[in-house]
């Protein structure tokens, strides 16, 4: 599979500018996590951080599952990899796991998200709050947010493809 990135429209509108990016950092990320092997994506980037090519496709997937499903449209939606016990439970992982079980989660997780979005104006409020603060989000916010949430992983994804096999790129 080669991964095809594409910048929105330098005229687009606001929402198909936000969705753009939203989906241009998405693809970045499984950009940098292909051609590798299991062994590769589950490699932590230096001791002791735990963080890894496909510990940061899990996080974002309860990421994608956190915002797009528990505060958009207040579904009850229980976490994937992580639990009360283990906060950071996506990046611990085992020989047992595999990218295309990460990566299926995470499209569809992705999926789930764009058809809640769908429902939305960008400054509907969500239904749900979130879990820490009891703040509601319009719809803009969680866009905006998740472009920074991608692109600030994805600067870890370069550090630590560069680290697996020296690959270099934006």
């Amino acid at each position: 599979m080669t991964i095809e990135r594409t910048e929105p429209a330098t005229d687009a509108a606001e929402r198909a500018m936000l969705e753009g990016w939203l989906d241009y950092h998405r693809q970045t990320l499984a950009w940098k996590c292909e051609g590798l092997s299991d062994e590769q994506l589950r490699t932590a980037s230096v001791e002791p951080s735990e963080l890894s090519l496909m510990g940061l496709v899990r996080h974002m997937a309860e990421v994608e599952r956190g915002w797009f499903r528990k505060v958009l449209t207040n579904e009850d939606a229980p976490p994937i990899y992580f639990s009360d016990e283990d906060r950071d439970g996506e990046f611990h992982l085992t020989e047992a796991d595999t990218y295309q079980e990460a990566y299926a989660t995470w499209q569809a997780e992705i999926e789930t998200a764009r058809h809640n979005a769908a429902r939305f104006a960008l400054d509907d409020l969500s239904e749900g709050k979130h879990r820490r603060t009891g703040e509601q989000f319009n719809l803009r916010w969680i866009y905006t947010h998740m472009i920074e949430e991608y692109a600030r992983h994805n600067g870890h994804a370069d550090l630590i493809r560069e680290r697996l096999d020296g690959s270099t790129g934006d």
